[in-house]
């Protein structure tokens, strides 16, 4: 078998890359033709996806009553949570979920977490202890 060339492994990986590439492209169209975006949404903008059921919870984290359900404020994201309710000590913790997946809150921005429990533990610790003040609409 002769030796790879540098002109071989060049074409190998360019060819690699247009593959990887065409398949990037054409997922998204499969899922529009599908009528669904990768995140379970539909072409009119509406999550067809579950809330699964432990997101929700109802516990005491480091002293501080932490709750979390879906809100009943409809179910068609009026507010960045996408229908869904985080409280700390009764106060209204603002969450939303990003486009991967990943939630964040008003007091730890910065710092995505895998679920909205994750991100009322998060601002428990951020908060350190001091109240979390309720969050004015605009």
């Amino acid at each position: 078998m002769p030796d790879i060339t540098r002109r071989r492994a060049l074409t190998a990986a360019a060819a690699l890359a247009a593959t990887a590439s065409a398949a990037a492209v054409a997922a998204p169209h499969a899922l529009a033709a599908a009528g669904t975006s990768a995140g379970g949404t539909s072409a009119a903008g509406h999550d067809h996806t579950a809330m699964p059921e432990t997101f929700d919870f109802d516990e005491v984290y480091k002293g501080r009553r932490i709750q979390g359900r879906p809100s009943a404020g409809g179910g068609h994201h009026h507010e960045h949570g996408g229908g869904y309710a985080v409280f700390v000590d009764g106060v209204q913790l603002h969450v939303m979920q990003n486009a991967d997946g990943s939630w964040i809150s008003v007091v730890s921005h910065y710092d995505p977490v895998p679920t909205p429990r994750a991100a009322a533990r998060a601002a428990v610790n951020e908060l350190q202890g001091a109240p979390l003040l309720p969050f004015p609409a605009n």
